[in-house]
């Protein structure tokens, strides 16, 4: 591990050691190691002359585009840090991030006009390529190991976003580490499919660059992107579990198509082990390997390995999380006594490593509540080790539900779903789903003599908050079970749907 690591120092080496091979792709630009490092070096100087300076934040809020890995990179070597921004989100949650963010300039897809506001708004279509072209050619200089340079936000349980600030030493602990338990290298191709919003889309495309390998980026994750891409010589890629389910429902050409891959990493949300057996069996000859993480931690904090998704003596392990990356140290604790109980004992897991996120932005008494005095951080999810240090997610403390790879937290939807006319009361859960993991579920209960139905919960939700966040199903009932206390037992309500699962989430 380099003593003093900066995020850009892995391109500055491969434009050395391999300038002329290609670094990146993204429709029809490609540029080798060389000239890519010489379109950060311009963007840098731009970035200069348009006033950002360490310390400073930009945002990029647009679907998957080259410019926002580009902008990463170069704000990084001003010391500042790139903001991206879920372009899933309602216009109050993203108006939200960019008043707590403060960004000297927004980059936005042509799309999102009018969506959010900063000091100076570029739209990416039509200016960005100018920007770039006018900037001379900057080294940077001004960063620091532990400045951030990314600020990834995650919904928060109190119901507002929390953006989760990544250093320079977080993101490269992150990449050396997936790296030399995956073993990317110089004859892989990397797909980056996922959104960049989301630290298995930005993080991962820093892995890639780490490991000196070439990476397509796709702007959406369509079948004829994924496939394409696939055709043009990808051989690694991380999906969400729904999008392996979608290829194996599309039938024998899809699935030989999806067999040029020769690793498929997946994660960000449950696989169905049905689901699993079956790619197993579709793709033979593939290397698969599950990963779990959150955004605080930069991404990735435990793998589990091609030789573990075919272990036949052990065939428990498909519902694993698998072991720790090297540098990373994990503990499960009871979270009422804080005290680590033994394998096979459910508990908080705690990890502690350098991908560990400096902090949450302008969020002290947050970053306190969920980093201990002594550098763990507890994850919120609960679960349990083996005997031979293999993790398992069994459930979430805070109960988040996990869809599709987004991460939804009750408090946020649970204010806009009492809103609702004929609600008198409302929490959601989450149920299983065989696309997407799993999906929220809203139990509600009727005011007196209101006559309320499903459709209009979800068409009130659904004008209200981020797609994945609204309810997909509605069960009206006469009360919410709960405790002595007056809360509602989640538990309870969702125990029917999950009792004949493996796994609890």
């Amino acid at each position: 591990m380099m003593s003093n690591p900066l995020l850009r120092d892995p391109l500055d080496h491969w434009a050395k050691v391999r300038p002329d091979a290609v670094a990146m792709t993204f429709g029809e630009q490609a540029y080798t190691w060389e000239q890519w490092r010489q379109r950060i070096l311009r963007l840098t100087g731009a970035l200069r002359e348009a006033g950002m300076r360490a310390g400073d934040r930009l945002a990029v809020l647009d679907l998957n585009h080259l410019a926002t890995v580009e902008l990463t990179l170069a704000a990084s070597a001003l010391g500042a840090a790139t903001v991206v921004v879920n372009f899933r989100l309602s216009p109050e949650q993203i108006g939200y991030i960019l008043e707590e963010s403060r960004p000297v300039i927004l980059f936005h897809g042509a799309q999102f006009a009018g969506v959010a506001d900063a000091p100076r708004c570029l739209v990416i279509e039509d200016a960005y390529e100018a920007f770039l072209a006018a900037g001379q050619p900057d080294e940077g200089g001004d960063a620091q190991p532990d400045d951030a340079c990314l600020v990834m936000y995650t919904s928060g349980t109190t119901g507002r976003p929390k953006g989760a600030q990544l250093t320079h030493r977080n993101v490269i602990a992150h990449s050396g580490a997936c790296n030399a338990v995956t073993g990317m290298g110089l004859d892989d191709v990397h797909l980056v499919a996922m959104p960049l919003f989301h630290a298995g889309g930005t993080c991962s495309v820093q892995v890639g660059i780490h490991a000196g390998a070439g990476t397509i980026l796709l702007r959406e994750p369509t079948p004829a992107a994924i496939f394409g891409a696939i055709a043009a010589g990808a051989t690694r890629a991380f999906f969400v579990p729904a999008v392996i389910g979608g290829v194996l429902a599309a039938g024998p050409q899809a699935i030989a198509a999806f067999g040029g891959l020769k690793v498929l990493s997946y994660g960000a949300s449950p696989m169905p082990l049905p689901m699993l057996r079956q790619a197993l069996d579709s793709w033979p000859d593939m290397d698969f390997t599950q990963v779990y993480g959150m955004t605080e931690l930069s991404g990735v904090v435990t793998i589990l390995g091609p030789e573990a998704h075919r272990d036949t003596d052990h065939p428990e392990r498909l519902a694993s999380a698998g072991l720790p990356l090297p540098g990373v140290e994990l503990r499960v604790v009871d979270p009422l006594t804080l005290e680590d109980v033994k394998p096979g004992t459910m508990g908080e897991i705690w990890v502690r490593t350098i991908q560990a996120m400096r902090g949450y932005l302008s969020q002290s008494k947050a970053t306190a509540d969920t980093i201990t005095a002594d550098g763990w951080l507890r994850t919120g999810d609960m679960g349990r080790t083996d005997a031979a240090g293999f993790v398992y997610v069994l459930d979430r403390l805070k109960d988040m539900i996990i869809t599709g790879g987004e991460n939804v937290y009750g408090p946020e939807v649970e204010s806009v779903l009492c809103a609702c006319p004929g609600v008198a009361d409302g929490v959601i859960i989450g149920v299983p789903d065989e696309r997407w993991g799993e999906t929220v579920k809203a139990v509600v209960v009727a005011a007196p003599g209101a006559r309320l139905t499903a459709t209009d919960v979800i068409e009130f939700c659904r004008d209200r908050l981020a797609h994945y966040q609204c309810p997909t199903s509605v069960d009206i009932v006469g009360e919410l079970p709960r405790s002595g206390t007056g809360k509602v037992l989640k538990r309870a309500l969702r125990e029917p749907y999950w009792a004949d699962r493996e796994r609890a989430i």
